[in-house]
């Protein structure tokens, strides 16, 4: 295996309350295992996050934990969190499997 092909621990959550921020998003999934990065957008034109972030865990168990739980609850609204659909090792997306025909 080659080092580009490591694998991806993360969640994608969307419907985040606007009054949460990244210190927040951190300590909430902070408890299903190590937090390495949270990336929330924000508007440059309202200067508000757009509603939803990516939250990349250092393992495979934290990953898990946090989809196990259902529903997540913060500030009272619940947020939906799933596991971020981008291409992994070893799959294809429609436009290489396209060129390849």
């Amino acid at each position: 295996m080659s080092g580009s092909s490591k694998k991806i621990f993360e969640v994608f959550v969307s419907k985040i309350p606007w009054t949460l921020a990244s210190k927040e998003m951190n300590e909430y999934f902070g408890q299903f295992g190590q937090v390495k990065k949270c990336l929330i957008p924000f508007d440059k034109e309202t200067g508000f996050h757009r509603g939803f972030c990516w939250i990349g865990y250092t393992s495979e168990e934290g990953l898990n934990n946090a989809l196990q739980k259902d529903p997540h609850i913060l500030e009272g609204a619940k947020v939906q969190v799933q596991r971020n659909r981008k291409v992994f090792a070893g799959q294809k997306t429609n436009k290489e499997v396209m060129e390849e025909s």
